[in-house]
């Protein structure tokens, strides 16, 4: 029961700090957080780490498929082989409508 009643009112005294600080404090947090999305060096390392995300998800990719490809469903399988083609041809997209760019 102690542990309920310091929640509650820690809950409580979150909310009216929270709201205290109002929509201007939130407004300004936001402007902050776009400020520092826009910046040229946070774009160019989150997308440094996107490739190099799917560069690691590719190798896996294929160190996978070639240990479970004989283990798998024939309908399984023939999706691997042609992912496996598509990829080998350089196809740009994935199945998420994604470019690898």
């Amino acid at each position: 029961m102690r542990y309920r009643l310091t929640f509650f009112a820690g809950l409580a005294l979150g909310y009216v700090l929270g709201t205290r600080a109002g929509r201007e404090r939130y407004e300004q947090l936001k402007k902050s957080a776009q400020q520092v999305a826009q910046n040229p060096a946070v774009r160019n390392t989150a997308e440094s780490a996107a490739q190099q995300g799917r560069v690691f998800a590719g190798k896996a990719y294929h160190v996978v498929s070639e240990k479970v490809g004989d283990r798998v469903p024939d309908s399984v399988a023939g999706r691997v082989r042609s992912l496996r083609e598509r990829n080998a041809n350089g196809s740009a997209g994935d199945d998420w409508g994604t470019s690898n760019t």
